[in-house]
């Protein structure tokens, strides 16, 4: 017998926190197989305070849609992480599977907050940190 799937609300403080991190990005899941019934999809948050960035990581297999809610974000990916693009509020991102990238909160002020959406769920594969140094135009908290 088959159970019956029906529409599911994460409210707003409730959000599941059991999710992969990577240093300064923030990340807390509003739909995912981890406490909804999707099966092929993670939707979240991610948050960078003023200065933050991720560590160098990978989403695996996941590809990656992402919405810039608030704020100045910026990607930097290929080699030695030397290109990048940047992003703000309202524009949309895509990150190919197994790219390594970090994701930067270009702001020492005002707090980075995107959406994200990756299918089938929020891998994150850490990589070995790089120094702040690398990372052209960035400017830690």
């Amino acid at each position: 017998m088959s159970e019956k799937v029906v529409p599911v609300v994460t409210r707003a403080g409730k959000e599941h926190t059991g999710t992969g991190q990577s240093g300064g990005a923030v990340r807390v899941s509003g739909v995912s197989p981890q406490h909804t019934p999707a099966t092929k999809i993670w939707f979240g948050r991610v948050s960078n305070e003023p200065g933050y960035r991720s560590f160098p990581h990978h989403h695996g297999a996941a590809e990656t849609g992402g919405y810039v809610l608030k704020g100045h974000g910026r990607i930097y990916y290929g080699e030695n992480y030397g290109e990048f693009i940047d992003m703000t509020e309202g524009d949309f991102v895509f990150v190919p599977p197994f790219m390594p990238h970090v994701e930067v909160n270009m702001s020492t002020t005002e707090e980075l907050v995107w959406l994200t959406a990756r299918t089938p769920d929020n891998i994150v594969v850490n990589l070995p940190d790089v120094d702040d140094e690398i990372l052209v135009g960035y400017s830690p908290a």
